[in-house]
């Protein structure tokens, strides 16, 4: 069909549309233009303690250096479609509510944390940014009513099976350490406060062990140097440490603290044990977090977080440093040395 206008005219009229789109793109500022042309998500990972460089592959443990492998696996690349931004309270409990908001500031696509306290402090400051986070008993502590379907902003995973786990870690502790009747249980105060302290208070009594409390003010390497001062003068006989991240991210200092103080100790993670610690009752970090990531790259394809089942762990392993046991002259039982799934020489 003929339009009727010379060839020269269409010249002109394409000439004055190219000018009119450009007029209308500089309009437009720079960095909206350039999110346009490559819009990236971005995901904002907040830990308590880890350093910001070491959330990384290669320095954050045994969990990081899961997750970020099965984000790529599963299509998500940092530098390339991701982006991630990495912030840390650095064992300051006192910066949890200004780090969550500044980080919902920013308005991320989905928020990666944990555990317990810092989600709290970011379902202060949002019920709308997902957030996919490692969490101790979500139930228990009132983060959700449900681990099928959480609901609101919230999914991801719990560390434990609830809070008779540690009923089980301390009478695998005793085992170890048949003569031991004063222990402590090395946790920030969430862990010890309400049910679950009272759980501990009567496991430790059925099992003739006068269990006492040892709770860091902050999750700093100096707080947590005092508190193991505090426990030698108490002159105990274990240690039990819970599994917070603020004690995750200072393994490697308190695996050499129980050591110079002579003190058996029982953890939650392999990561403890491998760094020297005698034992860990463990959930395998790495299956968790590579859980995780799936959940973010599922919420980056659209899923709600409250439709996505919380995960909890349900198979655990015993793991025994046998070179720490002859450092601090115990002999364990070869009952308790049969049964572990892993015996670190």
């Amino acid at each position: 069909m003929c339009d009727g206008l010379a060839p020269a005219d269409k010249v002109i009229r394409m000439r004055r549309r190219e000018f009119t789109a450009g007029l209308v793109l500089a309009a437009v500022p720079w960095p909206a233009r350039a999110q346009q042309r490559a819009a990236k998500p971005r995901i904002a990972i907040f830990h308590p303690a880890i350093p910001v460089s070491l959330l990384t592959e290669t320095g954050g443990g045994s969990a990081w250096r899961a997750f970020f492998p099965e984000l790529r696996r599963l299509g998500y690349i940092e530098g390339e479609n991701l982006i991630i931004e990495r912030y840390s309270a650095e064992g300051h409990h006192e910066r949890y509510a200004d780090l969550a908001r500044q980080i919902v500031a920013s308005s991320p696509d989905v928020i990666v944390t944990g555990p317990n306290p810092l989600v709290t402090a970011l379902n202060a400051a949002t019920n709308t940014i997902p957030i996919v986070a490692f969490m101790v008993d979500p139930v228990e502590a009132g983060l959700v009513t449900n681990l099928a379907k959480p609901g609101g902003n919230l999914t991801g995973i719990t560390l434990d099976a609830g809070i008779e786990i540690w009923g089980k870690r301390l009478e695998i502790l005793k085992e170890a350490v048949p003569s031991a009747t004063r222990a402590a249980f090395l946790g920030m105060r969430e862990g010890w406060e309400g049910s679950s302290g009272q759980f501990l208070r009567d496991a430790a009594g059925r099992l003739g062990i006068s269990l006492m409390s040892i709770l860091p003010q902050s999750g700093t390497a100096s707080e947590i140097e005092r508190v193991f001062s505090e426990m030698a003068q108490q002159r105990l006989d274990a240690v039990l440490i819970s599994g917070e991240g603020d004690l995750y991210a200072n393994r490697q200092l308190i695996a050499e603290l129980t050591r110079t103080n002579r003190l058996p100790a029982m953890s939650p993670y392999r990561d403890f044990a491998d760094a020297g610690g005698l034992m860990a009752y463990t959930v395998d970090l790495a299956e968790l977090l590579r859980r995780m990531a799936d959940d973010v790259a599922k919420i980056l394809r659209g899923a709600k977080p409250g439709d996505i089942p919380i995960y909890q762990a349900t198979t655990f392993q015993l793991l025994i440093n046998l070179k720490t046991a002859k450092a601090l002259s115990l002999t364990l039982p070869p009952a308790l040395l049969a049964r572990a799934d892993e015996v670190i020489e």
